[in-house]
């Protein structure tokens, strides 16, 4: 979701940037594939409509893709690192693209879509006389547009967490992992 131009930046784990001069494209960022991790914050603004097994199924869907991603990441660092050091590199960035796609692509962007449709549901109910039916579709509606300006404040509030954080254990014998 969110602005065409626009990708989720994705961490790195020290990886050279990807299809910007002619080198491999990364699937998990510059393909359809980046859509996958948006599925739980649209099964979270559909939640008002749909079986709760569907809101389920999405965040399915987005932790399968933060999964593969993070897979992707750890064998790429493992395949650029020299043989010393490669399991250390591959496990930092299989850990790193791991938790930050986690916060970042699922649990953060999820919660916060759930409570912004949860809070219209109630206001809209309080504040008009619409039908239900118009009130969930109104949420829905408000649900999906809140997507794409929740996505960087989400992403540079995931990056200053983890840059005060988890990222200061691995910093010392290598640069940390990055987010663009």
């Amino acid at each position: 979701m969110g602005v065409a131009s626009s990708s989720r930046p994705l961490p790195r784990a020290g990886l050279p940037a990807m299809g910007s001069s002619g080198e491999e494209k990364d699937p998990f960022r510059e393909s359809w594939l980046r859509y996958l991790g948006y599925t739980n914050e649209v099964g979270e603004s559909f939640r008002a409509v749909v079986p709760v097994s569907v809101v389920w199924a999405s965040y399915g869907i987005a932790t399968a893709y933060v999964t593969a991603d993070a897979v992707d990441k750890g064998k790429k660092a493992a395949t650029a690192a020299e043989e010393e050091g490669r399991a250390r590199r591959a496990t930092v960035a299989v850990a790193d693209t791991f938790v930050w796609q986690a916060l970042a692509s699922v649990a953060i962007p999820g919660f916060t879509i759930n409570r912004i449709c949860a809070a219209s549901l109630y206001l809209l109910g309080r504040m008009t006389h619409w039908p239900l039916a118009a009130r969930k579709w109104a949420t829905t509606a408000l649900g999906l547009s809140a997507i794409p300006f929740i996505i960087k404040p989400i992403d540079r509030s995931v990056d200053f967490l983890m840059d005060s954080s988890l990222r200061k254990l691995y910093k010392a014998k290598e640069k940390p992992p990055t987010s663009f």
